[in-house]
């Protein structure tokens, strides 16, 4: 969970959590909790922030390196 928040929080850059929320339809309250470590993120959730980004999910998850 913790690779996940700090990989998200990278391509977030200066978007804010509601910003980001609205965008990829996730609650802005649910989105704090996963950058806060304190949800872990459901698989549809991941997908959605995957395909925002065009990132792989093995990189959000920080099972890989790019």
């Amino acid at each position: 969970m913790i690779a996940f928040a700090q990989n998200l929080k990278s391509l977030m850059g200066d978007m804010s959590i509601s910003q980001l929320a609205r965008q990829v339809h996730i609650p802005q309250q649910t989105l704090s909790r996963y950058l806060h470590c304190q949800r872990e993120i459901t698989l549809e959730n991941l997908c959605k922030i995957a395909d925002y980004f065009q990132e792989d999910i093995d990189f959000l998850l920080g099972r890989k390196d790019y």
